[in-house]
């Protein structure tokens, strides 16, 4: 991939990030050193290790590979037989111990998960305990050796520490003794290795020892006194055969860990190997982006896709679709609105997903192996355009067109721009029909109305553009694709004050042809915007109509399970039942036969048939099922009054009357929003309760009831509101209904997060006046509604 493309996509700036996900240097290394392959198999297989590795991380979590340092230097020491000091021994250990945290983590969870791409690197891992353990067991830090690493090392130090030990007494009865006055400090200080002790300098003479080293200011000289002379000795040579020792036995762990250069090169490269692909698979959750579908015919169709380098809570997700109805796309519409960035996302994306890398696309997005992306990208956006900037971008179109073939992917910002309005739009018609020509995959931005009639006119060749809110001035930086982008000069100028006569003498300047172009858009604009609100509207009933059917389907479910389960109850009884009774009418058999044996009297056994007819009546009353009976009306026409409260027999529904009965007994009854005709023979006087006191009304038969009992609901639906809401609307209801004497009421509230419900019972609890308050049943609504019963 040539070098120009990724600096202006800005592929640098995506290995940056990933950096910050490698935990190791050498890992790092690998993350600087990723460039995008042109080799499907391998692109698929790395899209695919980091899958899997993103898969790890949400079921596992995060694993660190920072102990992986270079110890390649190391293992060549080893392999020609040298010795290795204790830092690098260390390093090793350091290998080991991460590589067995690693191969741990590796392993499945249980015997049913199924295995990855990860599994072979995992299980390559080899590491390699007893000579880490030993390592550490000889090894304390850099610069300390363990005295349980040898036998003779123990030894050894037990003999420096006695030495040690007889030279500070010594030392301490010649301070303490008589040479006490000689002595600038009664201490004991080592110089050069050996003990010393400090005297005076005009008192020299007068200790006998070696002069090792004097004070600044000269006042002070540091002896070591003859009687300890040998003392000293002994301890330097006790000190180079610990020297010796540690050197025999770094000499040994070498040679242990020689034995296993070969898995040790292993452990470093699989761990390197799997740095770099959890570092993948890190900026993939970062980004929340997915794997995209690869394929050699030069389709890119991305589905949400966003610009990995602006803020995810900022950037426009874009959906665009290349290589399969048209090879050439288009791109139009206002400065900052969008163009160049939708050409960078579809570039950067490509580069990131033949990197291995996933992209921050839906899933199912797919993109195109190309062995060369061409990007003439720079900044336009300047009206300062000189014949050098034109120049520049005319290099690079020329470079574009000698190299580019059917497995490159071209993109343009601004194609000619920087000349001459005419001339820069017939050059750029002449680039794209050549590159079109060849099949080559391309994506354009521009301004110039011809290119938008050019994609129009010509086959494989597609408008998009980046939709602009003239009422707000603002772009909404939501690519198009299949509408050409309408030029707003005019109506931005209107919006920002330009006075019409201006903006009039314009229009008059520009052709009828362009005009009526431009005309043209705007209505494929506005039908654009009409569709996509029916569509949204379309979507929203879809939605709805499908969370019904799913509820009604839900309900049915519990229906059919609950009528199965009263019907398998009923069975069980109904047998149990007729078992009873069976035994009963076997039992008594039983007993006729011993009554005509033992001569028993007709009396007894009369009597003992009449118990059986009775038990038998019994048990058929009870697997029977009888019928409710239907009330009877007796009603006539001078009792009913327009306005009475009924009930309709055959319905079982309440109402109220609204016309006087007919001749034949005919009249029409008020139920809810139905206004229905029934006969009298199937209405019932409702009689209101009677009470006292204001706020009351004569009934027609003379009865005294209140006036609100007509109008209050048996039922108060409180979706939708907050808990403050829901408990003022519930506090007057309820005395409302209180009022009117109804015996229990149904408070709908839903089911939801349950704070409202919680909201609701709350009050009910604090309210004398209830009784009692309870969910409704199966059926009746469930854990969404609470009856309450109040007290008579």
């Amino acid at each position: 991939m040539n070098q120009k493309a990724l600096k202006t996509l800005e592929y640098h700036k995506i290995i940056n990030m990933l950096l910050q996900h490698a935990s190791s240097p050498m890992g790092q290394e690998l993350c600087r050193q990723l460039t995008p392959s042109d080799d499907l198999n391998v692109v698929r297989g790395m899209q695919r290790q980091t899958h899997d590795a993103l898969s790890r991380l949400f079921r596992k979590g995060h694993i660190s590979f920072g102990s992986a340092r270079d110890i390649r230097p190391s293992l060549k020491r080893l392999a020609i037989g040298s010795s290795l000091n204790q830092s690098e021994l260390l390093s090793i250990a350091s290998l080991l111990e991460n590589t067995a945290r690693v191969k741990s983590y590796g392993r499945h969870e249980n015997a049913d998960t199924a295995g990855d791409s990860l599994d072979p690197l995992f299980d390559s891992l080899e590491p390699l305990t007893p000579l880490s353990a030993e390592i550490r067991r000889c090894i304390l830090a850099e610069d300390e050796i363990s005295d349980d690493a040898s036998p003779g090392l123990r030894q050894v130090r037990r003999s420096i520490k006695a030495s040690g030990d007889r030279i500070h007494t010594q030392l301490n009865n010649l301070i303490n003794g008589s040479l006490r006055t000689y002595l600038q400090d009664a201490v004991v200080t080592m110089r050069n290795g050996r003990y010393c002790i400090p005297v005076k300098s005009e008192y020299r003479s007068q200790v006998p020892g070696m002069i090792h080293d004097q004070s600044s200011t000269g006042s002070t000289i540091f002896v070591e006194p003859m009687a300890i002379v040998k003392l000293n000795n002994d301890i330097r040579e006790l000190e180079l055969k610990e020297e010796k020792e540690i050197e025999i036995i770094l000499a040994t762990l070498s040679q242990q860990a020689a034995q296993y250069t070969e898995l040790l090169q292993y452990d470093l490269e699989n761990m390197v190997e799997l740095d770099f692909i959890f570092a993948r698979a890190g900026l993939a959750m970062e980004m929340n982006a997915t794997e995209p579908l690869f394929n050699t015919d030069g389709i890119i169709s991305l589905r949400k896709a966003r610009h990995p380098l602006i803020e995810r809570r900022q950037v426009v997700p874009i959906d665009l679709t290349l290589g399969e109805a048209f090879d050439l796309l288009i791109v139009t519409g206002p400065n900052t609105g969008g163009k160049t960035v939708s050409l960078k996302t579809v570039g950067l994306l490509s580069l990131m997903g033949q990197s291995g890398l996933h992209i921050p696309a839906l899933d199912r997005s797919r993109l195109s192996i190309f062995t060369e992306i061409y990007a003439d990208i720079g900044d336009e956006q300047s009206i300062e355009q000189s014949l050098s900037t034109f120049s520049s971008h005319m290099t690079n179109v020329v470079s574009f067109l000698e190299k580019a073939d059917r497995q490159s992917l071209v993109l343009f910002d601004e194609l000619g721009a920087g000349t001459d309005p005419t001339e820069g739009a017939a050059l750029a018609i002449a680039i794209l029909s050549h590159l079109h020509q060849q099949g080559i995959r391309t994506m354009a931005t521009t301004h110039y109305s011809e290119l938008k009639i050019y994609a129009l006119s010509t086959e494989g060749v597609e408008n998009a553009c980046c939709e602009f809110d003239v009422e707000t001035l603002r772009p909404t930086y939501r690519l198009l694709v299949g509408v050409p982008g309408k030029s707003n000069a005019f109506a931005i100028s209107g919006k920002l004050g330009l006075p019409d006569y201006i903006i009039k003498a314009a229009r008059e300047q520009i052709s009828e042809q362009d005009e009526s172009f431009e005309d043209v858009l705007t209505t494929l604009e506005q039908n654009r915007i009409a569709m996509e609100r029916e569509q949204q509207e379309l979507e929203k009933t879809r939605a709805e109509v499908e969370a019904l059917k799913s509820q009604i389907s839900e309900k049915q479910e519990k229906l059919t399970s609950q009528r199965d389960r009263i019907l398998q109850k009923a069975n069980e009884e109904a047998h149990a039942i007729l078992r009873e009774a069976k035994e009963y009418a076997d039992q008594t058999m039983r007993d006729f036969q011993k009554f005509g044996k033992a001569g028993i009297s007709v009396k007894e056994m009369e009597k003992r048939r009449s118990d059986l007819r009775e038990k038998l009546d019994q048990t058929g009353k009870k697997i029977s099922v009888k019928p409710d009976p239907r009330p009877v009306s007796n009603l006539k026409p001078k009792d009913l009054s327009i306005g009475d409260s009924v009930k309709v027999l055959s319905m079982n529904v309440k109402g109220t009357v609204s016309t006087r009965p007919d001749a034949k007994g005919n009249l029409f009854v008020q139920m809810g929003i139905i206004r229905s005709k029934v006969n009298i023979s199937d209405l019932q006087l409702i009689d209101e309760p009677v009470i006292t006191g204001g706020g009351m009304s004569r009934t027609g038969s003379g009865k005294i009831k209140m006036s609100k009992s007509s109008s209050v609901k048996t039922e108060l639906n409180l979706l939708g509101k907050t808990v403050d809401e829901a408990v003022a609307e519930l506090d007057k209801y309820l005395d409302d209904a209180y009022l009117a004497h109804l015996p229990s009421v149904r408070i709908v509230h839903g089911k939801g997060t349950g704070a409202l419900r919680k909201g609701v019972h709350a009050y009910l609890r604090t309210q004398k006046h209830i009784s009692d308050y309870h969910l409704a049943e199966f059926g009746e609504g469930d854990a969404g509604v609470t009856i309450v019963t109040f007290k008579k």
